[in-house]
């Protein structure tokens, strides 16, 4: 497997399993309301928010990587449309699952050498850099995802 291959298994790994820290985003959200997603836990954002502000990043770099340009300010990365329902809730799940799949695909065709091209800009540093990013701010906020769930009244450890 070549080196694009393997950073969107890794990107894969954290999303839907098989990664070294056998915890993934989709069964941590498994069986999860709408209302565990929003409950608020002391001052932490809400698992819900974490979700959104993840696949945030995700879906500004889908976009270059469909040769757009970045258009993603952090200062609106926490910004989801409420959550009032199942619905509401699936919808984020289906999205953010579903774009993390588009994502690796676009990973997979992406030609080696761009590895080491400026991600839009030289401030960004290269696509690698960013790549690597995008997989650590998962892992890092999946941690924070899975101990919500078990402050959460129910105790909802898995």
């Amino acid at each position: 497997m070549n080196t694009t291959g393997q950073i969107a298994k890794h990107f894969r790994d954290v999303h839907f399993g098989g990664n070294w820290a056998s915890v993934n985003l989709k069964d941590q959200l498994a069986n999860l309301s709408w209302k565990q997603a929003t409950e608020q836990v002391h001052s932490f954002n809400t698992i819900a928010t974490l979700v959104f502000h993840m696949n945030y990043y995700v879906s500004a770099v889908t976009k270059v990587l469909q040769g757009g340009p970045l258009n993603a300010k952090d200062a609106y990365s926490f910004d989801h449309p409420p959550i009032t329902s199942q619905t509401d809730w699936e919808a984020l799940l289906n999205k953010t699952l579903d774009e993390a799949e588009a994502f690796a695909l676009l990973i997979e065709a992406l030609p080696e050498s761009k590895l080491w091209e400026d991600l839009t800009h030289e401030k960004y540093g290269n696509y690698y850099r960013n790549l690597h990013g995008i997989i650590e701010h998962c892992h890092y906020h999946l941690g924070q995802i899975v101990l919500i769930k078990k402050l959460l009244p129910n105790g909802h450890e898995n």
